[in-house]
């Protein structure tokens, strides 16, 4: 079973290379894309069935090269959640841009392009080696960045610079990190280097190397204050790209935090933590407040985005079982959320006069998307934490940590914030879908489809309503990750 974990990777690898054959059959290849992120998705809930009823990860010692000599992949439960999370949403993505109106759709490597970042992604969340990870984050950042730049938006190419450049920081910040502990260890598996950390705390560049993996992971997720490039990217960027950033890609960040918090760096775990707090708050508070008072639905989308991130940094800064089984839980259903209503933003782009999510443009024509309304209304509720929705459960999951750790300050502080999430979620429907149209704007006749987006949220109301099977899971995820022993036995084969 060994070789399932590296399914998810190879096929939209395998699928991107094809992909870029079939350039010049465009129908044969989205069909062809969107069988492969659907394949993947399959391989990826294979794997995580086969982790969650084995109770331990499946892991591949790449070459057969024993651990920690050789690469390995690791299939846990936390990374297996991940990579489902991550190819359900990358696999709507295709369904979206398949209806999609943009001229971008139809450019030859755009299918490639989005393969190789659904690679990138898994590849990061189930490598079990830390160079690794650098070279599958630069996979996503190359992807990312040119499907940025051939947008239709003619600030593309300036999004996909400032997307670049920020990425590069946290690519040498990585890269830095990664030859820091090299030096001090003589590692990079992650098992092993966490088992030799556990030894050697004492080592003069670890502090180095945390405050390095620390800013690398910061800006992976655009948390306050490496978040300043999010709202320009989201606002040129074609609506299935920003839409897969916003909602999984982000999710790498909060991945390391975890990895950071509970494997590399539990002795220092506390210090991180107390800073990963303190950036969750900010980022709730700075967040809601950009979002209230941006002009643009796109971008109001991306301030959310750091302000809801905030809330999954401080659930990890609370650090309790509970808090943690909050940050799982928050995560995954986040992305379902956030995917869809960036997803509805496009729809309501794409009918504009002339196309953008400005609320100045769009502002009235939702009168004649009624169906994209009910399914805005349904995603700002989750957003918001509304019943009976999976935001809702992510809420309730989260402050009975914060009440059950008595952590009175911070949860009194994000309860406050969250009201900000229902301030400009409800000032966007108002615009859009209740104000009138300015005069002579009138919304054209067709545009992307609503079936995306639908899904998701059809997906976000069945988890409010059945949270049941996912909390079990984020509670066995939270379990798993109080034990980094576990971990580092798996991989390193030691009893």
């Amino acid at each position: 079973m060994g070789h399932l974990v590296a399914l998810p990777i190879l096929i939209p690898l395998t699928g991107a290379a094809v992909a870029l054959l079939l350039r010049r059959w465009p129908r044969l290849q989205a069909g062809w894309a969107l069988g492969v992120m659907l394949i993947s998705l399959l391989a990826s809930l294979w794997l995580l069935q086969q982790v969650w009823q084995k109770g331990a990860p499946v892991v591949l010692q790449l070459g057969g090269w024993p651990a920690p000599f050789g690469i390995s992949l690791v299939g846990d439960l936390l990374a297996a959640l991940m990579a489902v999370m991550s190819q359900l949403v990358l696999a709507l993505g295709v369904v979206y841009a398949l209806g999609s109106k943009d001229k971008v759709i139809g450019y030859p490597t755009f299918y490639t392009l989005f393969l190789t970042l659904a690679a990138g992604l898994t590849g990061a969340f189930l490598t079990g080696d830390l160079f690794n990870l650098f070279v599958f984050a630069e996979l996503l950042v190359f992807s990312g960045a040119i499907l940025t730049a051939i947008s239709d938006d003619p600030y593309g190419a300036e999004a996909a610079l400032k997307y670049y450049y920020i990425s590069l920081m946290a690519s040498a910040a990585l890269l830095l990190a990664v030859g820091a502990l090299y030096v001090a260890y003589g590692t990079l598996n992650l098992a092993d280097l966490a088992a030799r950390i556990a030894a050697h705390p004492d080592q003069p560049l670890l502090g180095v190397s945390m405050a390095l993996l620390l800013v690398t992971f910061m800006i992976k997720s655009a948390i306050f204050p490496f978040h300043f490039w999010q709202p320009d990217f989201h606002a040129a960027a074609t609506t299935p790209v920003s839409a897969m950033l916003s909602s999984v890609v982000v999710k790498l960040g909060v991945y390391g935090f975890l990895r950071m918090t509970t494997l590399l760096f539990v002795a220092q775990a506390p210090t991180l933590r107390g800073l990963l707090l303190g950036l969750g708050i900010v980022g709730v508070i700075y967040g809601g407040l950009g979002a209230i008072g941006t002009h643009n639905a796109k971008r109001m989308l991306a301030y959310s985005t750091l302000a809801q991130v905030g809330f999954i940094l401080a659930a990890i800064g609370w650090g309790t079982p509970l808090a943690l089984t909050a940050a799982v839980l928050f995560t995954f259903n986040h992305s379902l959320i956030k995917a869809a209503m960036l997803m509805l933003a496009g729809v309501v782009a794409s009918r504009a006069p002339v196309k953008t999510a400005s609320f100045e443009v769009v502002q009235g024509l939702g009168k004649a998307m009624p169906a994209a309304g009910g399914l805005f209304l349904l995603g700002g509720l989750a957003l918001a934490g509304i019943p009976p929705t999976n935001g809702f459960i992510s809420k309730l999951v989260l402050f009975q940590s914060g009440i059950a750790a008595a952590r009175w300050q911070s949860l009194a502080l994000l309860g406050v914030a969250s009201i900000l999430t229902l301030i400009y979620v409800t000032r966007a429907f108002m615009r859009i879908w209740w104000q009138p149209a300015a005069e002579g704007a009138k919304a054209k006749p067709a545009g992307d489809r609503l079936l995306a987006p639908a899904l998701l949220l059809a997906g976000a109301l069945l988890l409010g309503l059945w949270p049941g099977p996912l909390v079990t899971l984020a509670a066995a995820v939270s379990q798993w990750l109080s034990d980094p022993a576990l971990y580092i036995a798996a991989v390193l084969g030691t009893p």
